[in-house]
């Protein structure tokens, strides 16, 4: 792959001063120093940290990835428009695609399963119904009448406690601000990566936090852009009954626990 240009000093400068904001203002506004703003315009910050990266991405209510990729001096104000709004669309999946589904005889939903060996063709036909109709496909009574369903298999144990193997039955996510943190789904991503079950946090600066159920694990974040489609966990089906959880995991269960309460009673202190 060749070096990708990276246009986050010129773009900054370009935002404020489309801003019409001096480095004094804007910088107070970000709750940095002048010097430190005035570093990032003149390309001296060369990696950004990722504090920055979501601070100045928040305050020009613009992706990350558009800020760092695109020379944005080189667009109308209107495509600038277009972004920004873009990034709001970004954030609730609206992007430009349409769901395919099918139904049965009685014009019901189906649910389609999504074989492992069909995950390749699914990133360029999920919104092909010809592709969709030669899926698997098949109706549980005790899945709600309201909204799409489609169940997904998994790989590897980075979702244990749910058995390795298991097909995840999810429904489909309209809205991704809607999404609660840390909320179970099926992620299909771009280009040549897995579909991956996560626990799924959408930030506001454009990106998802990506959490395995099991912790030996590291999170991850991806670009908002990178995702296609997002699935919330409804049920799992599996031949194996999941292990009962040793002392040690119990054990590790409680801390995780704990540390989540003090981030909460944390988060409710007002600020000094």
């Amino acid at each position: 792959m060749g070096n990708q240009d990276i246009f986050w000093s010129v773009n900054i400068k370009f935002l404020r001063l489309r801003l019409k904001l001096s480095q004094e203002a804007m910088a107070e506004k970000l709750g940095i120093s002048r010097v430190k703003l005035n570093a990032h315009e003149s390309g001296r910050t060369a990696n950004p940290t990722v504090d920055d990266l979501i601070n100045f991405s928040e305050f020009f209510r613009m992706s990350i990835d558009s800020i760092l990729k695109i020379d944005l001096t080189k667009l109308s104000e209107q495509k600038i428009k277009d972004l920004e709004e873009g990034s709001e669309l970004f954030m609730k999946g609206n992007q430009i695609r349409v769901l395919a589904i099918t139904v049965d005889k009685d014009e019901k939903e189906n649910i389609e399963y999504v074989p492992i060996h069909a995950k390749a063709g699914y990133r360029s036909g999920y919104a092909d119904p010809e592709f969709l109709s030669a899926l698997p496909r098949f109706n549980l009574p005790t899945i709600p009448k309201n909204g799409t369903f489609r169940m997904f298999p998994t790989i590897g144990d980075s979702m244990l406690p749910v058995p390795e193997g298991s097909d995840i039955i999810t429904r489909y996510v309209q809205d991704w601000t809607a999404v609660k943190p840390e909320t179970p789904c099926i992620v299909i991503l771009r280009g040549d990566q897995d579909f991956v079950f996560k626990q799924v946090t959408v930030n506001k600066n454009g990106t998802m936090l990506l959490q395995s159920f099991n912790k030996q694990y590291f999170a991850y974040t991806v670009p908002i852009s990178e995702v296609i489609e997002l699935w919330e966990y409804y049920s799992f089906h599996s031949k194996q009954l999941p292990e009962p959880q040793s002392d040690m995991q119990q054990l590790m269960r409680m801390l995780q626990e704990m540390q989540n309460e003090i981030k909460e009673i944390r988060g409710r202190q007002p600020s000094k």
